[in-house]
Formats: C-alpha cells, sequence, structure tokens
C-alpha cells in the first residue's frame, strides 16, 4: 500500500508516517522508481504498536528504543519487560515531582499567611 493508504489505515498522517521513518521508528518496504514509498501489513503493525505505546505515555526516543524488540520478540515479552523499566521511571520522576510540587504548596501556603497576617496587623494599626 502507499503511504495514504497506510496512514488512512493507522488514522494518522502521511506527515507523521514521514516524520516516524526520519526517527527511524518506520521504514517503508520497497520504494518505487519513481520514488512512492510502499508498505505493508508490518508497517500498518509498528503504527498500531507506536500508537499503543503513545497512549502508555512513553516518548518517541522511548518508543524507538523498545519498538524492534516487539517485532524481533514474536511473544513480545522482551517488549513488555523493557516498557515495564521505562514506566516504573515515569512513576519514580512523577513521585518526584509530586513530592517538589506538595513541597512549594506548602511553602506558598506559608508565604500566604505571612502576607495575609502582616495586611491584618497594618490595617489594625
Amino acid at each position: 500500500m502507499r503511504i495514504g493508504e497506510l496512514a488512512q489505515k493507522a488514522g494518522v498522517t502521511p506527515r507523521t508516517i514521514r516524520y516516524y521513518e526520519n526517527l527511524g521508528l518506520l521504514h517503508p518496504s520497497e520504494r518505487e522508481g519513481s520514488g512512492f514509498r510502499y508498505y505493508t501489513a508490518n508497517e500498518l503493525a509498528r503504527l498500531q504498536k507506536i500508537d499503543c505505546l503513545k497512549a502508555l505515555g512513553l516518548t518517541l526516543e522511548e518508543i524507538r528504543s523498545v519498538i524492534e524488540l516487539y517485532f524481533e520478540d514474536s511473544t513480545g515479552i522482551r517488549g513488555k519487560q523493557k516498557v515495564l523499566e521505562i514506566l516504573h521511571k515515569h512513576l519514580q520522576e512523577t513521585d518526584e515531582k509530586i513530592e517538589a510540587l506538595a513541597q512549594f504548596r506548602s511553602e506558598l501556603e506559608a508565604n500566604i499567611a505571612s502576607i495575609q497576617q502582616y495586611i491584618e496587623q497594618a490595617k489594625s494599626q
């Protein structure tokens, strides 16, 4: 199939497909002499896997590090193990951000209370 048909079946734009090719996430099966790209069901499966991995919160760089594992290992276990490592890392980073935000929130509350107290004292004088 050509790029337009692949894009339609995958629910993406031809521009997205070209972008994924530039990133090394996708490769056309062959090129015609006139330069047209041709794709197979394998590329459609890759696009669908990319979409699933994006839905899990992986960046395109992270997807690039794991996508081949899904197509080299028919069980998908190696890919899932790598994704699990990435998701654990995301969870740890999220917990750290939550902790930092909680600290920032506490500081904001303290600053607000301090300023409110100052204003109240200034009004009563």
